[in-house]
């Protein structure tokens, strides 16, 4: 796997929100707004969930990679970077994660 594909991936998909391209998945999303974006976080979370609880470990893959796509997708929409992300991740590195507030 080449590294940085999310943060190609994020290129493209505000890419499509600010050139649309035509038959575009993703161009559809942004059309339909944030509450379809959200409905399908929603869905594809159960989708991963339900591959993990059945040992499914390809189908784990291929519903965790959808997952972190609409992630994305809904990350663009809220003008929140990769970066944020990875900046609060290590914020927490190393932290208990059973008190929030340290």
């Amino acid at each position: 796997m080449e590294k940085g594909v999310l943060e190609r991936l994020y290129r493209v998909i505000s890419d499509r929100r600010d050139h649309p391209v035509e038959n575009s998945y993703t161009c559809l999303l942004f059309k339909k707004g944030k509450d379809e974006v959200l409905k399908k976080i929603v869905e594809e979370a159960a989708e991963v969930i339900l591959a993990s609880k059945g040992g499914d470990r390809s189908g784990s893959i291929y519903e965790t990679a959808d997952l972190l796509y609409h992630l994305l997708v809904m990350m663009v929409m809220d003008g929140i970077a990769l970066e944020d992300v990875y900046n609060e991740l290590e914020r927490r590195f190393g932290k208990s994660g059973l008190n929030k507030n340290s």
